[in-house]
């Protein structure tokens, strides 16, 4: 049986997940904004019958199930536990910080019945899924070195928010190099034990930024991991390097690939597209092409996130559609995705490659294993 979904956010990705969601059966029950005018306006626009500014009115709406979570950062952890508490599915965005990222984690240790994943679309995107098996076949021999890179236009909202703070979560790295390094955490089946990083604001004001306000956010990024610890057993040891650049200041066509390199041959995912060329070979070749189905690019929503996403809402689909209660779920087909222990482990990346930037050194990778004490200094 399919939940009823509360969606939290009234952003593009919203606007893309809740046509998604109706696509595969599920209802989308209730709508949040910050605003009781965002809420009504995107309500209106796509035919959600509830809206509100009050987040325990979508929490305690008794026909909402599965709770969608795609605001800023900083509010992501508060709604998140909160609903967990009361007995909600959670499908989420990354958190702010490693600090609010361990609490989610605590949530849902105290709640394992219950679904808690972070949305990385990334995951489910059939190159990605295509890749890793190829992967775990032996298709590029001994994996040694992946190397992203994203380049596109300006990540900033029209008007001063979030997404212009560094500490509000906002910047390239943290809004799309967290989902590389999950990305690519689940592809080699290691984690990052040291990462070596360089961020730059070269935007800090535009003509709708201006005056006092200043931007923070980084818009270009660049940063190394060295990879060691298989986390899933597929892991081909210690010592593989990632490579992860990201520029936002790029007019033109988006580009997103992640190329990896063993010593049998590569791979390389371009855009929704995967290609490989063994050693020796006559060149690369189509491995698997863009199979479409979920419509057009849509601005602000790049195709591999788009089409990810709409993987991902199929998986939901059959991780519910086979149970008797509306909040059982199977976990099959959503076992590739994030948890949320993956979430503390890629947030705790992103501040070690913010230390990094400051220091100029490498640094260490050291997921929390409890929360630091609030009042450690007194």
């Amino acid at each position: 049986m399919l939940p009823g979904v509360g969606v939290f956010g009234t952003g593009s990705t919203a606007r893309v997940l809740v046509p998604l969601l109706r696509g595969e059966g599920f209802e989308v029950r209730a709508l949040w904004g910050r605003s009781e005018e965002e809420a009504r306006s995107l309500a209106q626009e796509l035919g959600i019958p509830f809206h509100t500014s009050q987040s325990d009115d979508v929490l305690l709406h008794p026909d909402v199930d599965l709770v969608c979570i795609y605001i800023s950062p900083p509010l992501t952890r508060q709604i998140a536990v909160k609903a967990l508490g009361i007995g909600k599915n959670v499908v989420c965005e990354k958190a702010a910080t490693a600090v609010d990222a361990f609490k989610m984690v605590t949530a849902a240790r105290y709640y394992p019945q219950l679904l808690s994943i972070v949305g990385n679309a990334l995951r489910f995107l059939p190159a990605f899924v295509a890749m890793r098996q190829l992967l775990a076949e032996g298709y590029v021999g001994e994996l040694q070195v992946c190397d992203a890179r994203v380049y596109g236009p300006s990540l900033l909202d029209q008007s001063y928010g979030w997404t212009c703070e560094e500490l509000m979560g906002g910047g390239g790295l943290h809004t799309v190099g967290s989902t590389l390094v999950d990305l690519l955490s689940h592809l080699t089946g290691a984690r990052a034990i040291r990462v070596h990083g360089l961020l730059r604001t070269f935007v800090r004001q535009n003509g709708a930024i201006r005056g006092i306000r200043r931007v923070t956010s980084d818009d270009f990024c660049f940063f190394q991991m060295l990879m060691g610890g298989s986390g899933s057993g597929r892991g081909t040891g210690s010592g593989v390097c990632c490579t992860v650049t990201l520029n936002f200041n790029m007019p033109g066509a988006f580009v997103h690939e992640v190329m990896v390199v063993g010593s049998a041959g590569r791979l390389v995912a371009r855009g929704t597209e995967l290609y490989g060329q063994r050693n020796g070979g006559n060149g690369e070749e189509l491995l698997l092409g863009d199979s479409g189905g979920t419509g057009q690019e849509v601005k602000d929503v790049p195709l591999p996130h788009l089409r990810g996403l709409g993987s991902m809402v199929k998986a939901l689909k059959d991780a519910f559609q086979a149970q008797e209660e509306r909040r059982s779920w199977a976990r099959g087909p959503v076992a590739m995705a994030s948890t949320f222990e993956d979430g503390l482990y890629v947030q705790t990346v992103v501040e070690a490659v913010k230390r990094s930037s400051h220091s100029g050194e490498w640094e260490s990778v050291e997921v929390m294993t409890q929360e630091p004490d609030p009042n450690q200094n007194l």
